[in-house]
């Protein structure tokens, strides 16, 4: 009964505008097919009733740059969640599209770090797009999809692959994950062990993107105030720094998370100096600690573990474990500036 009710909604969705929903068995091999996001020579579009989206503090991977979009069922709407990730509708689908621009002499590509803006503004012959993500909410949860681009159209892989990228000359592997890898990120819960968005939290999205959808009736329960993470240029360090490790690591460094036996608690909720690293040892001491005794060591970053793991490219040691292969200078820029300015001793 219930894979008839799925098979029903997805033939109503279908039928809605461009946008066509797909059942985990009959998953399209090219993207165009969901008809969400579609490349037309050198211009990227977006279908009606697809949003696209920013959040106040980007995850890192690898100054590619990324396009994000949200589509909602037409006559559906989430539901906000004060630390989780919205609660979405059956046939919710979001994208993240990962690309470099180009540089000027034809070699590899540049490091936009500042970007942010439309992609379907750009003249994409200045640019390489190199894959979308898509999570897909099905009756029985999100699932993951990447789709690696070639030419006009991007193709399922749910293997993974590696691409060989070079930046400001700087050449690496840059990884598509796998369907299985993806889960790495996106479990958040490994009790439970169910895909859930990272970015759609709401205190990742800005608050007039939430305001616009509540407006829309597209987001149900939006109280009055909603707590906003920052970027990482914000003026306050401290709510900057927490912010950014909220969004590049507190997804694994939770109380429920894949990294919860390491003790480090890194999302936004924690406010126990201790549990974020303050003089924290390590559990398990390792080349991972670099010789380092704590976490944090307020006033010494160069004595901590924290920027330590942040600046590696040792695959055994950096953190991120996985999601980047070179390291975010601008990111361990503004962590050191915010370890160097804590006080009190170990």
């Amino acid at each position: 009964m219930r894979s008839a009710i799925a098979a029903l909604a997805a033939l109503l969705l279908a039928a809605c505008g461009g946008v066509k929903h797909h059942q985990a068995d009959a998953y399209p091999q090219r993207l165009s097919a969901w008809g969400v996001i579609e490349r037309s020579g050198d211009r990227m579009q977006i279908a009606d009733r697809v949003m696209p989206y920013e959040v106040n503090s980007p995850l890192f991977s690898d100054y590619a740059l990324k396009y994000r979009t949200l589509y909602l069922p037409p006559g559906t709407s989430a539901t906000y969640d004060a630390f989780e990730a919205l609660d979405f509708p059956v046939g919710t689908i979001v994208t993240k599209t990962f690309f470099y621009r180009k540089a000027d002499d034809g070699v590899g590509y540049t490091n936009d770090v500042d970007w942010r803006g439309d992609l379907t503004a750009l003249d994409l012959s200045d640019y390489e797009v190199l894959e979308t993500r898509m999570l897909v909410r099905q009756a029985d949860g999100w699932d993951a999809l990447p789709y690696v681009w070639q030419g006009d159209d991007a193709y399922l892989d749910l293997t993974g692959e590696l691409l060989r990228v070079s930046l400001d000359g700087e050449a690496f592997a840059y990884a598509v994950p796998s369907r299985n890898e993806c889960g790495g990120c996106h479990v958040t819960n490994h009790s439970t062990g169910a895909f859930h968005p990272i970015g759609l939290r709401a205190r990742h999205m800005p608050e007039p993107t939430l305001r616009a959808m509540a407006a829309n009736g597209q987001l149900n329960g939006l109280p009055a105030q909603v707590p906003q993470n920052v970027d990482i240029n914000h003026d306050d360090l401290d709510r900057a720094a927490r912010s950014y490790l909220d969004i590049n690591c507190g997804h694994c460094h939770n109380a429920h998370g894949a990294a919860d036996t390491s003790g480090l608690l890194l999302d936004y909720a924690e406010l126990d100096p201790l549990q974020y690293g303050v003089c924290k040892p390590p559990i398990a001491v390792g080349r991972g600690s670099g010789d380092r005794r704590f976490g944090i060591v307020p006033g010494q970053p160069d004595a901590s573990i924290l920027p330590y793991r942040m600046q590696t490219n040792d695959p055994g040691q950096r953190m991120p474990e996985v999601g980047r292969a070179i390291a975010h200078q601008e990111g361990i820029a503004l962590i050191r500036r915010w370890i160097a300015g804590l006080q009190g001793d170990c």
